[in-house]
């Protein structure tokens, strides 16, 4: 059996500017739009306590049990630290152990190069986690601590991911194409994904149950077996990003059934543009 490590990776590093393009037209006040556009999407008050996302996912860790946060942010980037230095000493999230990451732009691009890039550079600065295993995800979705806790459980499988029930999720058929979506075999072993798919063949991916699973971006890994494909991961021809799933693709092209399928039927809140943050303020 294989039983997880007690860290989360949350991938908070993307310049947000589908959410920043979108404020424009957004049915918000002033005020909150002039603070989207300063701070990352993960940090926008939202709701009546004015807090962000990322407070509510690592409550969310925190109850799920995480002990160690390791938060990827872009190179520049002062909002994530000053957040964290400006909670209070009593606050229920000093008891987690923050752990910085600061994704590097190479010479000759001017964004940053990708989630599978996020990840390594992260395991590359603290090479301890390619020691250990780890939960990770994004940074603008609202995990649910089931999810979370789930891929703390042991398992049979070095590495996991949570699938999601297409007809959980409240998101239009256009949205779920800019996911990615998944194939098992009869055991919920992952067989492959499919970032990014044609609206026309999303339908084709659902399986012999009709269900269509799609990836959130919410994996546990052990270091040691995913780092070489991370390191080793071709950019998208089009996209010009390191993408975690070709990575995940990859390492499954060599190791079937190495990485395990946890089903769950649920909305996940997500802050990919403007009209999402409204769903918040309601």
């Amino acid at each position: 059996m294989f039983t997880p490590d007690k860290n989360l990776v949350i991938m908070a590093g993307g310049a947000s500017s589908r959410m920043k393009r979108s404020l424009a037209d957004a049915n918000l006040n002033e005020d909150l739009v002039q603070k989207a556009l300063k701070v990352h999407k993960a940090l926008i008050p939202l709701g009546k306590k004015k807090l962000p996302l990322l407070y509510y996912l690592l409550q969310h860790a925190l109850q799920a049990g995480y002990q160690n946060i390791y938060l990827i942010v872009g190179e520049a980037d002062t909002h994530f630290a000053q957040w964290h230095n400006a909670l209070s000493q009593d606050d229920p999230l000093r008891k987690l152990t923050f752990f910085w990451v600061y994704q590097k732009i190479p010479a000759g691009y001017s964004m940053p190069l990708g989630t599978a890039d996020a990840l390594c550079q992260a395991l590359t600065q603290y090479p301890l986690l390619q020691k250990q295993s780890f939960t990770v995800c994004n940074g603008d979705n609202l995990y649910d601590v089931e999810s979370l806790r789930q891929l703390l459980a042991s398992r049979t499988a070095p590495h996991a991911l949570m699938g999601y029930d297409r007809a959980g999720l409240r998101f239009d058929q256009e949205r779920i194409a800019k996911f990615a979506v998944i194939k098992t075999d009869a055991e919920n072993y992952l067989t492959d994904i499919i970032e990014k798919p044609a609206l026309t063949e999303i339908d084709a991916y659902a399986d012999t149950q009709g269900i269509l699973r799609v990836s959130m971006n919410i994996f546990s890994f052990s270091g040691n077996e995913i780092f070489p494909y991370l390191k080793d991961c071709p950019l998208h021809p089009e996209r010009q990003e390191k993408e975690l799933p070709t990575a995940v693709r990859n390492s499954l092209a060599e190791d079937p059934q190495s990485i395990r399928m946890f089903p769950i039927k649920t909305h996940l809140p997500d802050l990919t543009q403007a009209e999402d943050i409204q769903a918040f303020e309601d």
